[in-house]
């Protein structure tokens, strides 16, 4: 089955290559050669061209507007809507008297001001939505068409790229702990779908990844979520970019990036960390406490074992590496307990 981008290339040489050929004989006298020599040569710049240029002004244009569509939150794109019917409503007020002015410009100043009203009210209320909304429910008790019960909260918290590709946030706000609106900036969903374009095969699933969990947040009617425009000219690491973003809303930020919580906190930005949060609700062992566990690897050190609690806590084992592959008691000698994650050292249980 074709492609429809291999479907209009096809129609763009045909049409172009006739719109050639008969550019070719109307101009034949002025270089004075023979109408089928010029009507073959422009055909054939024609057909190249149309080969060329036609996804461009066809399939492309309309699969980046698709693109932005997509990734827009519903109350960005219903303010972008009426931004776009007042622009359209003042150039048609404006319409009428500018077209009274004699010459020229009368003919053309309605339409340059109804496209630039349009445009500017488009932007201005897709640019400024949070705003907007946040005044009409401050004012008017008006609420969110996102909010819900589930996260009645009124505080924002910024995502970063790591937790949307970890993937765990859309657990986490199902339950509805966060407490409140959950803000994806544009350079951060720029910067995912880098990364989901990338040649590394590795890379470029993480980045999938991320996209296909920051679509189902966007399907969960239960969770507030808003993708905004704000962004810092001059400023070109995404990191940098969300501590501004975090100070300037006053919003947390959801991260699993170390760098990114040193930081942020070294600027007084509170952050939420994925992995403190898994560390805090995982079984907690003591030292001295017994417990079984499956061993399926060798350890770094000689004679140990590795196994894995059942919230991926690794457990290694002194002496282990002679049960690998069965299930054994084992007995908590220390924990560490890292931003990274925790991890447990045991030595065999007494008759194991």
């Amino acid at each position: 089955m074709l492609s429809s981008e291999f479907a209009f290339r096809i129609a763009g040489m045909f049409i172009f290559t006739l719109v050639g050929a008969r550019i070719g004989i109307d101009a034949s006298a002025s270089f004075a050669l023979p109408a089928i020599v010029t009507s073959f040569t422009f055909a054939l710049v024609g057909l190249l061209f149309g080969l060329i240029i036609t996804p461009w002004i066809t399939v492309r244009p309309v699969r980046f507007i698709s693109k932005i569509i997509n990734e827009m939150s519903i109350d960005v794109l219903f303010m972008a809507l009426i931004g776009l019917l007042l622009g359209l409503l003042i150039g048609l007020l404006a319409t009428y008297p500018l077209s009274l002015i004699e010459g020229p410009l009368g003919h053309t100043l309605p339409i340059a001001v109804t496209i630039a009203a349009s445009y500017l009210g488009l932007t201005i209320c897709s640019v400024r939505s949070r705003e907007i909304w946040t005044f009409l429910r401050d004012q008017w008790g008006l609420k969110t068409a996102r909010r819900s019960l589930v996260m009645s909260g009124d505080r924002e918290l910024l995502l970063d790229t790591s937790v949307l590709i970890d993937g765990r946030i859309v657990e986490i706000a199902e339950t509805g702990f966060l407490g409140g609106s959950l803000i994806v900036p544009r350079f951060v969903l720029s910067e995912l779908h880098q990364v989901a374009d990338s040649s590394d095969p590795l890379r470029r699933n993480r980045g999938r990844r991320g996209l296909a969990k920051l679509n189902e947040l966007q399907r969960n009617d239960d969770i507030p979520l808003r993708i905004v425009e704000d962004d810092f000219d001059g400023v070109n690491e995404v990191d940098d970019k969300l501590v501004m973003l975090a100070i300037q809303m006053d919003a947390p930020i959801i991260t699993n990036d170390y760098n990114l919580n040193r930081v942020a906190e070294a600027q007084n930005v509170t952050v939420l960390n994925i992995n403190l949060l898994s560390n805090a609700v995982r079984s907690v062992y003591i030292p001295g406490e017994t417990f079984p566990i499956h061993i399926i690897q060798e350890g770094k050190d000689p004679d140990q074992g590795v196994g894995y609690l059942e919230d991926g806590t690794m457990v290694v084992i002194a002496g282990g590496k002679r049960h690998m592959d069965r299930t054994v008691n084992v007995t908590v000698t220390r924990l560490i307990n890292k931003p990274t994650g925790r991890m447990i050292f045991a030595e065999l249980a007494e008759g194991s």
